[in-house]
């Protein structure tokens, strides 16, 4: 029975040093590197074109957009149509321009999504469809041709006296509009190396994604050369086999890491606070000030069979109201639920904590970037 016992309590405790082993070695809040950092050289490539967006029912341009009516007139006598400029109405035609990003790797025949925008005084796209438009990147040259009806999630209607819309009708994309036509020049180094690029440069994070991929290969192969870039050796059994060591490494996790720093937009009255944010031992007070004053007339009679006249005197009446400011005490290295929490406890609204965090981060108790927008 003591023998059984014992046996059990073994296994008992193996199981629970492996559990505490998974759990420690388990990353928390980990990424994968591909979703951190990006090969160098990979990228996207930006694509623009001018074009004429038809078929709509008398929400495009009007005949003052002048590039639109010569836009539609040079089209019409390409096709070998003579057309008389003064005659010529664009109440269902667009003028637009045509956006898309074309991504590495892209072949001949792929498809990408367009973003189609209104550049007239159009008042909707929808029902329209964009006609053939040359997509053309930085060098000039076209990558990419447009064409095909637009998906507008928005709505616009109204007359003389009232007018309803939903989101922005003058804008609308091409799922797919778009053809690739020329393929962008790129080729895998061919040297055993391959420099990786952090997308948010930071140390302390490609310090961690060159540890990463040393543990997980059992070998020194990575070096952080800077705050965004890491250098890798080419493993020599995936040296036939380049995709594959990429995919390996894109499948590693890393734990990133990101500096304390407040967004605030003082327009919306948004803030966003990171979690290491910190701060010294402070006190804050909080008090809002109202002033009304409100302005009435009163009705001057004169005395009966005098030579006055009636007249009318403004009277204004002038009421402050201060309210009590509550004093709390911030602790030294609260972190950002305590802040939160405090604040509110006061209560602060979003415009009230902008001017708060300001006036901490001048007495240089914020630890903290505070950015404002």
């Amino acid at each position: 029975m003591d023998i059984q016992m014992g046996k059990k309590q073994r296994v008992l405790i193996h199981i629970l040093i492996v559990t505490v082993l998974i759990v420690l070695a388990s990353p928390a809040y980990s990424s994968r590197i591909k979703d951190l950092a990006d090969i160098e050289g990979v990228r996207n490539n930006q694509l623009v074109g001018y074009g004429l967006v038809v078929g709509l029912n008398g929400t495009g341009d009007s005949s003052s957009t002048e590039f639109t009516t010569q836009s539609l007139v040079n089209m019409m006598e390409r096709l070998g149509m003579r057309i008389d400029r003064t005659k010529v109405k664009v109440d269902n035609v667009a003028a637009v321009m045509v956006t898309a990003k074309l991504p590495p790797f892209a072949k001949v025949g792929t498809t990408i999504d367009v973003l189609v925008s209104s550049i007239g005084d159009a008042d909707s796209l929808v029902g329209g469809t964009l006609l053939m438009t040359p997509l053309n990147a930085a060098d000039g040259q076209v990558y990419a041709v447009a064409q095909g009806p637009l998906a507008v999630g928005a709505l616009s209607f109204g007359g003389k006296a009232a007018k309803v819309q939903k989101n922005h009708p003058t804008v609308g994309r091409i799922p797919g509009g778009a053809l690739v036509e020329q393929e962008v020049p790129f080729h895998l180094p061919q040297d055993p190396i391959l420099t990786y690029r952090l997308r948010s440069p930071d140390f302390t994070t490609v310090t961690r994604v060159a540890k990463a991929i040393n543990q997980h290969f059992g070998e020194v192969l990575a070096r952080p050369v800077d705050s965004a870039g890491v250098r890798i050796t080419i493993a020599d059994n995936y040296l036939n086999s380049m995709v594959d060591f990429i995919a390996q490494i894109e499948r590693i996790e890393v734990q990133p890491d990101m500096p304390a720093k407040i967004i605030v937009n003082e327009r919306t009255g948004t803030i966003v606070m990171g979690s290491n944010v910190r701060i010294s031992t402070i006190a804050v007070s909080h008090g809002n000030l109202n002033l009304v004053i409100s302005e009435s007339a009163m009705v001057s009679q004169p005395d009966a069979f005098s030579d006055g006249e009636t007249a009318t005197v403004p009277t204004s009446d002038i009421v402050a109201t201060e309210d009590a400011g509550n004093l709390v005490v911030l602790p030294m290295g609260v972190n950002i639920g305590d802040v939160a929490r405090a604040l509110n406890s006061i209560g602060a609204t979003p415009r009230d904590l902008i001017a708060i965090f300001q006036a901490i981060k001048a007495a240089g108790a914020l630890h903290a970037e505070l950015e404002v927008l």
